[in-house]
């Protein structure tokens, strides 16, 4: 568990699927374009529970990282941070971050991307962390860009959201020696 000013960045725990469900809903419409996956497995609280157990046990095998971010004095459920799209061999994993929609444009993401960059560098010995957003995300880009990620290129239509058409997104890199 990371501590930051008045946030805890802790690696998720199968108590944490009914605010996880209530995070989902309460942030439907903020998630459902880049974090469909997690919104509908996270639906309903037996939903949510099956989801944070597959994350829990994700997480003890090294294969993908989920944290949660709560206020660390109410509990209160901000936001998520993966650290995914692991590469052992190239020593690469990648950023995917969503904050509660009240909480947005609060500087809580860029200070906890900070602390899970150096936990990625330092812990689990990752030499290159990737942002991957859309153009018109610049909440995202402000992320990455604020924690030093820089431009690497443009993937051609590299995702497509439900009901859309494939979208050109731009890559960000971080890598542990500039850091």
């Amino acid at each position: 568990m990371i501590v930051v000013d008045d946030i805890e960045i802790a690696p998720i725990k199968t108590h944490d699927a009914w605010k996880l469900c209530d995070f989902v809903c309460a942030n439907e419409s903020h998630l459902k374009r880049y974090f469909p996956k997690t919104l509908e497995q996270n639906l309903t609280p037996s939903l949510a529970e099956l989801f944070a157990e597959k994350k829990v046990k994700a997480f003890e095998n090294r294969i993908e990282f989920l944290f949660t971010l709560k206020r660390n004095v109410t509990r209160e459920f901000l936001g998520l941070i993966y650290i995914k799209e692991l590469d052992w061999d190239k020593k690469q994993g990648e950023f995917a971050y969503c904050i509660d929609y009240r909480f947005a444009g609060n500087g809580i993401t860029s200070r906890s991307i900070a602390e899970l960059s150096d936990y990625a560098f330092k812990d689990l010995g990752i030499d290159t962390l990737q942002i991957i957003a859309h153009k018109d995300h610049t909440a995202s880009i402000k992320v990455a860009k604020k924690n030093h990620f820089k431009w690497v290129s443009t993937l051609e239509k590299s995702y497509t959201p439900p009901g859309e058409h494939p979208l050109d997104m731009e890559l960000y890199e971080l890598y542990n020696y500039e850091r």
